[in-house]
């Protein structure tokens, strides 16, 4: 199947900063993408790139075999809600669905006006007066109802309470299963992504720090606790990710390609989706500090 993403050295610049950087990823049809980053990481640039917003300033980018808003099809293709979940505060919720019905060839009016009428919200109802949680519902459904091949989100429950984000990721999969659509999200919220997301990419300063299938990398990354003269040589095809040091012991997140580390270092700990992901963000953090790794068998 055609790839929902897949970029080669993408690279966009404005003026003297870099927003990113040879960023090459492959994402598969049918995935839920968790992007993950700090603020400033690029998470914004990619997505509205994904969704043809904005252009690159070198390298390539395809979004579902094709140029990004390459043509009205494609367009009609790509559901994109951008930062705090935008909708017209002077509108009506029935006059957002009458909007989408005009503005999107593919419109499924039934299915928008059955979850409109499933999350509760008055039709009536100016969107100005909604809650946070219901814009949100209300800009997902408009999204959906487009029934598109790809539904992209930047930060839509950052702003939300914990019962309008769970509620939202309710929907949110609920339309991943009754369209069998692709969704790339961002969130600074690692519990709601392990809660929803298959496939999982982290960007920081502008560059990919990984990017896969979540079983698989959850697979290849372990935590090695023991004494610093125990850990200070590691198995080929193992790499650390991320060291830290008392007097006595170190704690050392690697990265296994091989496969092989269970077996060679019984004690080795599988890792959950937030340690890993914090892993790699405390490594980029140090980096762009100028913390430089500390050899293992270094003494305090």
């Amino acid at each position: 199947m055609t790839p929902v993403l897949r970029t080669e050295a993408l690279t966009k610049r404005y003026g003297r900063h870099q927003a990113l950087t040879d960023v090459s990823l492959t994402i598969p049809a049918g995935r839920v993408v968790g992007l993950v980053g700090p603020n400033g990481a690029g998470k914004s640039t990619l997505l509205n790139l994904t969704a043809g917003t904005i252009t690159p300033t070198s390298g390539t980018i395809e979004v579902l075999g094709s140029s990004p808003a390459a043509s009205a099809a494609q367009l009609a293709d790509v559901g994109f809600v951008a930062q705090d979940t935008p909708v017209y505060a002077g509108l009506t919720v029935a006059d957002h669905l009458r909007l989408g019905a005009k503005l999107n060839p593919k419109w499924d009016g039934r299915l928008a006006e059955r979850r409109i009428a499933q999350v509760g919200l008055d039709p009536t109802q100016k969107a100005g007066r909604l809650s946070g949680g219901q814009r949100a519902q209300l800009a997902l459904t408009i999204a959906a109802a487009k029934r598109p091949q790809l539904l992209i989100f930047d930060e839509p429950v950052s702003s939300l309470d914990p019962l309008a984000r769970r509620a939202f990721l309710q929907s949110l999969m609920e339309f991943v299963a009754e369209l069998e659509v692709g969704v790339i999200l961002s969130s600074h919220l690692l519990s709601d992504l392990e809660r929803v997301c298959d496939h999982l990419i982290v960007l920081t300063g502008s560059r990919v720090q990984l990017a896969g299938d979540v079983e698989d990398l959850l697979a290849a990354h372990y935590r090695l606790v023991g004494a610093r003269s125990d850990l200070e040589t590691l198995p080929p095809g193992v790499t650390m990710v991320l060291a830290e040091h008392t007097g006595r012991q170190s704690t050392l997140i690697v990265h296994d390609t091989t496969g092989e580390l269970p077996k060679l270092v019984p004690d080795a700990e599988r890792l959950d989706l937030e340690d890993m992901i914090l892993a790699y963000l405390n490594r980029a953090a140090r980096v762009s500090a100028g913390i430089t790794a500390e050899p293992l068998g270094a003494q305090r």
